[in-house]
């Protein structure tokens, strides 16, 4: 499973039953929550999504609508009776404002929180499935997209037809990475003869809040599915620039260069009650988007 659940899609301000961001990527072992605007816990209670499955939480930077509903989600895990270690990716000055509010409060986790300062584009996360990579963006203060990359072996083996050739399971490992068997009398047995091709791994890049920016579909080329903000529509592009946030049509110009197979757009402005008219402006640059709605599951 490889399935992304919007939680919250609007600006700054909630509006017309619209929360600020947050999103949760499923994978077939852990979730992970990517922001955590005001009211991301109703959310999950919502959506039914498992707060205790998340081990890893994205913060893309420090404007209050990504990150206000962190701190009430980490004591209500405490409450919840949580003990399994939290790994949270962030700029480096949420860690004092954490430690701060706790203090505030004299609260201590049952848990432990371990914080990882986003302070340079790489590799920040890589659990058994997923890898994560942080890419900066440009808004009016330090800001970070990501991309989540699944981790596959290129094959998978046939384990009838292993078995046929007296292939020990200890050796199944090397078989998904390619790797070809000699038998005990050094007979070949390619690789082919008892695995298949795997699907190509699945991604999905996260492109926070940011001035239009073409230079973003380098780093996202090719993914399955990108998100990325469509805060205005296009007669409102000057305005977009001087708030540092970008257009329907910005965004859906990112993918088009990007060769990204699917677009999301979001964080709309509260000016905007409908909708309509911003997927209708990104389908005239990019045909394959949908709007970021809330509690729809997008599965890659």
């Amino acid at each position: 499973m490889f399935a992304l659940t919007i939680l919250g899609n609007n600006s700054a301000v909630p509006a017309f039953g619209r929360n600020p961001t947050a999103q949760v990527l499923q994978t077939q072992d852990e979730l992970f929550l990517i922001d955590c605007g005001e009211g991301t816990q109703l959310q999950l209670s919502k959506y039914k999504i498992r707060r205790s499955k998340i081990n890893h939480i994205f913060i893309s930077h420090l404007h209050g609508d990504h990150y206000f509903g962190l701190i009430g989600l980490l004591t209500s895990m405490s409450l919840l009776s949580r003990t399994q270690d939290l790994h949270l990716h962030a700029p480096p000055l949420l860690q004092q404002i954490i430690d701060l509010q706790l203090q505030a409060a004299s609260t201590t986790l049952n848990y432990k929180v371990h914080f990882h300062p986003l302070t340079g584009e790489g590799l920040i996360a890589n659990t058994s499935k997923i890898s994560v990579e942080c890419f900066q963006v440009k808004h009016r203060i330090d800001c970070w997209g990501f991309i989540f990359r699944e981790i596959k072996n290129p094959r998978s083996v046939i384990p009838e037809r292993a078995k046929s050739y007296e292939i020990p399971a200890a050796f199944f490992e090397h078989l998904k990475k390619g790797a070809d068997y000699r038998t005990k009398k050094g007979v070949i047995i390619p690789n082919e003869e008892v695995t298949v091709a795997n699907a190509s791994p699945r991604s999905y890049a996260y492109c926070a809040d940011t001035i239009y920016d073409i230079s973003l579909a380098e780093k996202v080329k090719g993914v399955d599915l990108m998100y990325h903000e469509a805060t205005y529509l296009k007669e409102e592009h000057i305005r977009a620039a001087e708030r540092f946030h970008s257009t329907t049509e910005q965004a859906a110009e990112v993918a088009k260069k990007g060769e990204v197979k699917k677009l999301l757009i979001g964080h709309f402005s509260s000016r905007y009650e409908l909708l309509d008219e911003f997927l209708l402006e990104a389908k005239e640059v990019f045909d394959n988007t949908e709007l970021a709605l809330e509690g729809v599951c997008f599965t890659v």
